[in-house]
């Protein structure tokens, strides 16, 4: 196949809002990046990262270094935890105030970078907070410019226009999405990610897959949309097993990767619907709940509800994993037992009743997905009319 004409260790540059230095080694540059923002009259950064990762991967050696080299004093934030919430953003932002940042460098995955957009977005309304941003009191147009070092192949956030923040007293995790705060720059280098712990490998990898598999059946998707889905699944499907058997083969991080990218950028394009809108219920209420885990034990349930609206694009997007599928609705069943499979075959064994879900809480994790602020956005754009009834029939067919 023809990813074996790539060099995988030339660093090239992928342009959409975001320009993306991708390729092994990338992380290097991180010396122009901070060139860059020095020539913008940036003298100040705040850095959101979590606990470690940032120094385990080697990334925020090289970030310092480029940050002092180019003169730019930085406020090191590393408190970020996974499902970051609006107190992290409150509190970044207030440090990030007093000490005078002009701009927001997260390293790590999804958390770390969504996290950093909404203090971006804080930075430039001084007055407002996070609880009011994610409850969708304002809608903002600026952010302090946001430059993204990935540490995780799997959420796409460095290259497009959304993030996730939770907020705990109300059992919140909604989405916001704003052209303002598309990274200035990404860095996506491969060679941070072979430490990834297995159970993060899967995850992040089944997350790109839901990316795709929403934004390609959502209401108003695209053939963009579409064409980047049926890539993606094919590059988790060859590359996403090597991963887990060799887990610094740079090649397979290279290509999970580049399906995480560019599935980032189909749901840029065709957005999400049913299983993040039902996924976010699960993580608000169990905050130690994996993103990805939640998605890949609720995908097969979404796919048989959706499968006689968008049975034709799901059979061509899935043959490197359902081969053989011919799109009609008598299909279903079939396709959510084959999925269910799939998912089980490269790690994921647990359903929902193993994660602490059982048939109590449906009637609240329904509520939820509808009284979210923002998943009616995407509930509404699903190929099914989404209704508390087959919002129900996904959870209990994922228990």
């Amino acid at each position: 196949m023809w990813e074996n004409k790539i060099d995988i260790n030339q660093v090239v540059e992928i342009r959409a809002k975001t320009t993306t230095f991708f390729g092994v080694g990338a992380i290097n540059k991180m010396a122009d990046v901070a060139a860059n923002l020095s020539g913008r009259g940036i003298t100040k950064v705040i850095v959101m990262t979590g606990k470690s990762s940032h120094i385990k991967t080697g990334a925020w050696d090289v970030t310092k270094k480029a940050l002092e080299d180019n003169g730019i004093k930085y406020l090191l934030y590393s408190k970020v935890t996974p499902n970051p919430t609006v107190d992290h953003v409150d509190e970044a932002t207030a440090e990030a105030k007093a000490f005078g940042a002009e701009a927001v460098i997260a390293i790590g995955g999804g958390s770390p970078i969504d996290a950093a957009k909404s203090v971006a977005i804080l930075l430039a309304y001084p007055e407002k907070n996070a609880t009011e941003l994610y409850e969708l009191k304002f809608a903002p147009d600026k952010a302090v410019p946001v430059i993204a070092i990935n540490l995780t192949h799997g959420t796409g956030t460095e290259v497009d226009r959304f993030a996730v923040v939770s907020i705990p007293a109300k059992e919140y995790k909604p989405a916001i999405a704003y052209d303002c705060i598309y990274p200035l720059f990404a860095i996506d280098d491969p060679a941070l990610m072979t430490k990834l712990p297995t159970e993060q490998t899967i995850y992040v990898s089944v997350d790109a897959i839901n990316h795709v598999v929403e934004a390609s059946t959502t209401v108003v998707t695209n053939p963009l949309a579409i064409l980047l889905a049926k890539e993606t699944i094919r590059l988790v499907a060859k590359y996403l097993p090597i991963a887990i058997k060799e887990p610094e083969n740079l090649t397979a991080r290279y290509y999970l990767l580049y399906a995480s990218l560019i599935a980032g950028t189909s749901f840029d394009n065709g957005l999400l619907h049913y299983t993040h809108a039902l996924e976010h219920p699960l993580s608000a209420v169990k905050p130690d709940l994996a993103h990805g885990l939640g998605l890949a034990m609720l995908l097969p349930a979404v796919v048989k509800e959706i499968y006689p609206a968008s049975g034709e694009v799901l059979a061509e997007i899935f043959e490197p994993i359902l081969p053989g599928l011919k799109g009609s609705a008598d299909e279903a069943d079939k396709v959510y037992a084959g999925l269910r499979s799939w998912i089980e075959s490269v790690g994921v064994k647990s359903h929902l009743r193993d994660e602490g879900f059982d048939d109590s809480v449906v009637d609240k994790l329904v509520n939820l997905a509808f009284e979210t602020p923002s998943l009616d956005g995407l509930l509404g754009i699903a190929p099914v009319k989404a209704t508390k009834e087959s919002v129900r029939n996904i959870y209990v067919n994922s228990l």
